[in-house]
């Protein structure tokens, strides 16, 4: 392994664990005897009297809510009743008092479906002496499908495999999903809507926006059913989804289906919502890291967004200039940046978004020998493969030629994972246990 990928492996290692859930979990809640005080950025934000409750249920969805669990287990210890999260089939961890479902993601199955039915039972059951905890992060969307009954599990799925391939944004995503569930959208919210709920997320969305995380199951929806008839237009998605989904938001969208509740809704009154970890924070560690080894650091953004193609257009621009003019940074540097990009999928092949970043990129760098690039999702999975990402070089289009392999036929393909597996660039930590979106490093040396 050359230096550059030594140095590049340090850096996304330093900042994934800078959003290790657990500890972001318990950075942010702490207990003293009887009281449960809640911080924000160091701050006392909140305070709960644990004598005021009876209970205190835990519930949750995401791939990282199984450290959080563990920890609010560990923070609360036998005040905690019960309660059930839903993580990603893979991604559990051991827990006494909070049941845990794995099922699957990113396309949902009947397990989450079970999962979501019991959460929804307990919330519906709470009183207004429990302390309902909320754990939810990225992924939770897919892992809490409960859609109306007028529309299947096979039907929803079916719209969200379209949804996922058409290069639609995660914003987009949830808009249709939150107007396809008895979940998301508040309608968690409004289960509960007798206790107290304190709602804790790792953010995977650009922004932060807890309306988006998961779908928002405790946050207010500000879309609407025309609005997610607009993104399958959008689309051109409205005649390709099962009919049942096409047909249900039309007639939301007349008025025959009420909306989910709003931000002037009364059952957000007693919510206190929270982000413990979120992809700036990731952004902020991987600059450490890299500053510790003797690179000149840079964060462009945590907000970027768009087709994957542009982005690795640009970000390869960037390190074009870095080299020939030493802007932004001279050399050694390291550039940043986050967000979460798309791929529009047309072709047979396998891959993610941050896989396809990397081959692009490694076509727009090609012959820059000092320039490393790299990839990855935080969560440990990009798209439906065991790769986080992928790391490529000013060389790499030459290794790829001694191999007789084109670039082009793999880029066509969305035939990412293959060229990065044949070359040996694929990134691979496992899961992660945590999500806030991607992250890319520009090494120059």
């Amino acid at each position: 392994m050359s230096k550059s990928r030594e140095d590049l492996k340090a850096i996304y290692t330093a900042a994934i664990s800078a959003v290790n859930p657990a500890a972001a979990v318990e950075s942010h809640v702490k207990r003293r005897g009887d009281m449960l005080l809640l911080y924000n950025r160091g701050r006392l934000f909140k305070e709960f009297n644990l004598k005021e409750f009876d209970r205190i249920i835990v519930v949750g969805a995401g791939k990282a809510t199984a450290p959080m669990a563990k920890a609010v287990e560990g923070i609360l210890g036998d005040r905690i009743a019960g309660g059930c999260i839903c993580v990603k089939q893979g991604y559990a961890d051991a827990v006494s008092k909070i049941r845990i479902i794995e099922a699957s993601h990113p396309v949902p199955d009947g397990r989450g479906m079970a999962g979501a039915e019991q959460i929804l039972d307990i919330l519906r059951a709470a009183g207004r002496h429990d302390l309902v905890i909320s754990l939810i992060s990225g992924g939770g969307s897919a892992l809490l499908p409960l859609p109306p009954a007028s529309i299947s599990l096979d039907e929803k799925r079916a719209a969200t495999e379209l949804l996922l391939k058409s290069g639609a944004g995660i914003h987009e995503v949830n808009t249709v999903r939150k107007h396809l569930s008895r979940i998301k959208g508040g309608n968690l919210a409004k289960a509960a809507a007798d206790a107290v709920v304190l709602n804790l997320a790792v953010s995977d969305v650009v922004g932060d926006d807890m309306g988006v995380i998961a779908s928002g199951p405790f946050s207010p929806d500000r879309s609407t059913f025309r609005d997610a008839l607009q993104v399958l237009d959008r689309y051109r998605l409205t005649e390709k989804v099962p009919a049942a989904v096409s047909e249900y938001l039309r007639a939301g969208a007349r008025g025959d289906i009420e909306e989910n509740p709003g931000a002037d809704s009364p059952v957000f009154r007693k919510i206190v919502s929270l982000i413990v970890a979120s992809n700036i924070i990731a952004l902020e560690a991987a600059k450490a890291e890299a500053v510790r080894r003797g690179y000149n650091s840079i964060i462009l953004s945590s907000l970027v967004v768009g087709d994957t193609r542009d982005a690795a257009l640009w970000h390869s621009g960037i390190a074009r200039e870095a080299v020939s003019s030493s802007n932004p940074l001279p050399p050694p540097a390291c550039i940043i940046s986050g967000g979460e990009t798309t791929v529009a999928v047309t072709g047979d092949g396998l891959g993610g978004r941050n896989m396809e970043f990397a081959l692009h990129a490694a076509g727009q760098i090609d012959g820059l020998e000092s320039v490393t690039m790299a990839s990855i999702g935080t969560d440990g999975t990009d798209g439906p493969t065991d790769a986080a990402g992928a790391v490529v070089d000013g060389l790499t289009l030459f290794r790829a030629k001694e191999k007789g392999m084109d670039f082009r036929i793999y880029s066509k393909r969305n035939d990412s994972y293959h060229f990065h597996k044949e070359l040996g660039n694929l990134i691979v930590t496992g899961p992660t246990n945590t999500n806030v979106m991607d992250l890319r490093i520009i090494l120059i040396e």
